[in-house]
């Protein structure tokens, strides 16, 4: 016995060492198939991470393990990935381990999780699943290894949290399944299969542009019988739900080589008005629990006939309800009368002749009815739009008929009776002549709060009338905050913009009392929490969708601190620009003109405006506008009028306020008459107290113009000239928004108010020179305008005075030389009798004349030195 159970635990621990061995000596095996299957087939580059074996986690069998899996595409889609899983789990007989590369390896389960899909077609028609080499490319095998491959004799399968992505840019067609589970259990029954499937997913479909689902829940549990001789796909017993909608179907698709035969009809269980409450989104329908209806709703469809690349299957669904109606238990109004009569159909089998039917449809909240009807045809090629819609609609019923939760407050009587009739391609190549519309529509006592507008909008009517040329806004009149507007106008496109995406186009003229800005923007308070609470650009945006023409007359403009009168001028708004032209308003009690643009179409927004303020009050204007503060620090002192023509432009900040250290273009600037005040600015204050000789305070500055430029945030201003008490002031220099400076003055200043410094100087002239002599006194500014730095060169302007007498005094002895010249030439012609003596007498005088002269000069300079040398001395 004990040499039995020895035997046994022998058997028994290698066993053991062969489960924990065998993984390891086969693990090279499975991935030389991995390679093999690639390198023979797949024209695209696949890698994993790691494959594991493991003989334990699914005992009896095999289990081999495959991290990050992936396939990636070469050209024309290179780079893009095709498929990758973060794990891929497949289960065969542990017999399958023993095989060698080019031997097919049967694998009865597989779990893929967590798999990314994406299949797309291009515009050229390549599709980036045609990854099989072709057989030229191929490495050639013999007839025994070309069957080498995985075979799947499945028991089981499971894809888990996965996504796939069909898109295909020929047919315009995108569909996206999302959290997608499915299962399915495989059983033999003859020379068929039988596979049971379960799978739930969320899906997005959008053909063309248009949206038909949207993260709706699709379920189903299918039966599907595979006949894979014959290439066909029966189902058996299938129940679907689409949102909370049942449907049941059955059917077939069968494949054959030159075409796919497809039979299929489904249908609702149950005629419950509550399927149709199903459909729609459970987001936007809340709990059916406790809904009471009446009446009927159901689905028919048969699609049947041949598929291939001239036809599709015929088919012919029914949506239809009678007189039904609904009601939530917690609102107290519902909807009732409720008649749908909707057909889909094709009976030729050609695309082109797929329409839809719209024979009814009505509904009736409280006392207000609503009725629509129409047709849909040629729905993949021009489609082709007829329809009618008549009722009047309160919009305050909405929220009390139907669970809405809107967050914004709505109120408003609908009234509308229109017809149409147009065709996409007229709306897309805006052959408005082939639209023919007719009919009003009106809303009335309509109000509007969010939390995106600072005030209610209040619109207390607004009437529009179509034709078959134009729709026409013959009356709005509204109002929000302290702002009122009255509007007409035509409109060019309304079905154009309502049904092929184009821009809005119009023209309008707009009426107003008061215009408050501040009325259509977001409180500053309420950007900084939005911006805390999320990473989206808060700028404001002028609409991409609008094409249209305002021309505009408001009595009062508010915007920030400014308030403008009688403001007129037209905007063209395009491409998220608006085009400000011919805008004329008043405002500091002057005028102001401009034209240019405003566009947020980039990231930052920006501006290039032309702008002409003509007489405005300096001190009001330099109080509330930043960019007079910015160029003309000195204002702040002055009372007066200014004109000033201003180039300029730069960026907008996300409340589209000029960013000032942006700004580029140049100004004319032209002071009309002011008065100056050296209390009002440390810049004045500390020139004034450097220059006895001009009181600045009584300076009374008019007609003085300069030119300035900007650019990088630096102001330059062109040297200028002015008067200033009989003084000639010349002035020019540069200073940044940040308010530092550096300007150069000089100022033509009479000699005698240097002082005593300069008084030998001036004695060496007359009475009438010393009064009328000016010298040039620099003055340098430079620090900023609220700690200015000021620089007067007194040795400068004395060594100019200097030069300036010297050449005062060569010009007299030069007089006097020719004077004395002229005399020794008469007494010559004159005979004279002593010409030699007195030639020698004048020679003598002259040049004894000179020596005084250069004396009494430099004496003067000498003189002041040994002055400030004894005062030294005493001291």
């Amino acid at each position: 016995m004990k040499k039995v159970l020895k035997i046994l635990g022998i058997f028994l621990l290698l066993f053991i060492i062969g489960i924990i061995s065998i993984p390891f000596l086969f693990k090279g095996t499975i991935q030389d198939k991995v390679r093999y299957l690639v390198n023979e087939h797949v024209h695209a580059k696949v890698d994993f991470a790691n494959l594991d074996i493991s003989l334990i986690r699914s005992f009896p069998q095999a289990s081999v393990v495959i991290d990050e899996f992936s396939i990636i595409n070469f050209a024309p889609f290179e780079g893009d990935t095709l498929a990758y899983s973060k794990k891929i789990a497949l289960d065969m007989s542990i017999k399958e381990l023993f095989k060698n590369a080019s031997e097919p390896i049967s694998v009865q389960k597989i779990v893929i999780d967590e798999a990314n899909i994406a299949i797309k077609t291009d515009s050229l028609g390549n599709s980036n699943v045609d990854i099989v080499r072709k057989q030229e490319d191929a490495t050639e095998t013999n007839p025994e290894e070309e069957s080498g491959a995985f075979t799947f004799a499945l028991d089981h399968y499971e894809i888990n949290d996965s996504k796939i992505l069909f898109r295909d840019d020929i047919s315009k067609t995108l569909l996206a399944m999302t959290d997608l589970n499915h299962s399915g259990d495989g059983s033999i029954s003859g020379e068929k299969i039988i596979l049971d499937t379960k799978t739930n997913t969320e899906a997005s479909l959008n053909l063309d542009g248009t949206k038909y689902l949207n993260k709706n829940k699709l379920q189903l549990d299918a039966q599907i019988e595979l006949d894979l001789e014959n290439q066909r796909y029966s189902f058996k017993e299938n129940k679907a739900q689409i949102n909370r909608l049942p449907l049941e179907f059955a059917g077939y698709v069968q494949l054959f080589e030159k075409y796919t035969d497809v039979d299929l009809s489904f249908k609702t269980p149950s005629s419950d008005f509550k399927n149709f409450l199903a459909v729609i989104p459970e987001t936007y329908v809340k709990n059916l629990d406790g809904v009471q209806t009446s009446g009927d709703f159901s689905i028919n469809g048969i699609i049947k006939g041949k598929s291939d690349d001239t036809y599709i299957p015929k088919m012919d669904i029914k949506i239809a309800s009678s007189n039904a109606s609904f009601k939530y238990p917690d609102l107290p109004k519902g909807v009732k009368n409720i008649n749908i009569d909707t057909k889909i159909k094709n009976e030729t089998g050609l695309v082109d002749d797929t329409y839809i039917n719209i024979d009814n449809l009505t509904f009736k909240i409280d006392q207000d009815s609503f009725a629509a009807k129409g047709s849909l045809r040629n729905l993949t090629k021009n489609m082709i739009v007829d329809m009618m819609l008549k009722g009047t609609l309160n919009l305050a019923n909405l929220n009390q008929a139907y669970p809405l939760q809107l967050e914004e407050k709505i109120n408003g009587i609908v009234n509308a009776d229109v017809k149409t009739h147009f065709d996409m391609q007229s709306l897309e190549k805006e052959q408005y002549q082939n639209i023919k519309s007719s009919g009003t529509a009106s809303i009335s006592q309509f109000t509007y709060a969010s939390t995106d507008t600072p005030n209610e909008i209040k619109v207390e009517n607004a009437d529009v009338s179509f034709t078959p040329e134009t729709i026409s806004l013959d009356k709005m009149q509204a109002t929000t905050g302290r702002s009122d507007l009255a509007a007409t106008g035509t409109i060019q496109n309304l079905m154009g913009f309502l049904f092929a995406k184009q821009d809005l186009k119009g023209d309008f003229n707009v009426n107003s009392n008061v215009f408050a800005v501040d009325d259509f923007m977001v409180s500053e308070q309420e950007t900084e929490e939005e911006v805390a609470s999320t990473t989206e650009d808060e700028t404001m945006r002028i609409p991409s969708f609008l094409d249209a023409t305002l021309n505009f007359d408001t009595k009062k403009v508010f915007y920030d601190n400014l308030e403008l009168q009688n403001t007129k001028g037209t905007v063209k708004i395009k491409d998220e620009t608006a085009y400000l032209e011919n805008v004329t308003s008043n405002i500091f009690d002057g005028g102001m003109a401009l034209n240019g643009n405003v566009s947020t179409k980039a990231k930052v927004p920006t501006f290039d405006m032309a702008l002409d303020l003509s007489k405005i009050d300096i001190v009001k204007s330099f109080n509330n506008l930043e960019l007079i503060k910015g160029l003309a620090p000195i204002a702040k002192a002055l009372t007066g009028n200014l004109t000033t023509k201003i180039n300029l432009n730069g960026n907008l900040n996300e409340n589209l306020i000029p960013v000032l250290t942006s700004l580029k273009g140049k100004a004319l600037a032209e002071i009309l008459n002011a008065q100056v005040s050296t209390t009002k600015t440390p810049f004045l204050s500390t020139l004034d107290n450097q220059l006895n000789f001009v009181e600045i305070d009584q300076l009374n500055l008019k007609d003085i113009k300069t030119n300035l430029s900007f650019d990088d945030g630096k102001i330059n201003v062109k040297p200028f000239e002015f008067d200033v008490q009989g003084i000639k002031v010349t002035a020019g220099g540069s200073h940044s928004f940040e308010q530092n400076m550096n300007y150069n003055i000089k100022l033509d200043v009479p000699a005698k108010y240097l002082g005593s410094e300069v008084g030998n100087l001036i004695s060496q002239l007359d009475q009438k020179e010393a009064n009328t002599m000016t010298v040039g006194l620099p003055i340098g500014l430079s620090g900023n305008f609220k700690n200015p730095k000021v620089s007067l060169n007194t040795d400068l302007a004395i060594k100019q005075l200097t030069q300036q007498i010297v050449d005062k005094q060569k010009e007299k002895v030069k007089g006097e030389l020719i004077g004395k010249g002229e005399k020794v030439l008469t007494d010559l012609l004159g005979n004279s009798k002593k010409p030699t003596d007195s030639s020698k007498t004048n020679s003598n005088n002259t040049e004894e004349t000179l020596k005084n002269t250069a004396k009494n000069i430099l004496g003067g300079f000498l003189g002041k030195k040994k002055k400030k040398d004894s005062t030294k001395t005493k001291n």
